[in-house]
């Protein structure tokens, strides 16, 4: 989706994905050796995309 959304040229666009990375703000935390989501392919392409990677963690 994230890939669709941010190659259209027709339009305004925002490529964004937030890390849950804080089970204290959170429900959950995972990462990529996470049990209930791996985000390994979103985290690799996220720079190469120019999509923006939100840590839960590091927001106050």
């Amino acid at each position: 989706m994230l890939q669709w959304t941010t190659t259209a040229k027709d339009y305004p666009r925002l490529g964004l994905i937030l890390h849950h990375t804080d089970s204290e703000k959170e429900e959950w935390a995972y990462d990529r050796d996470s049990h209930i989501g791996k985000p390994d392919k979103g985290l690799n392409d996220a720079t190469k995309n120019g999509w923006f990677l939100v840590d839960m963690k590091r927001l106050e």
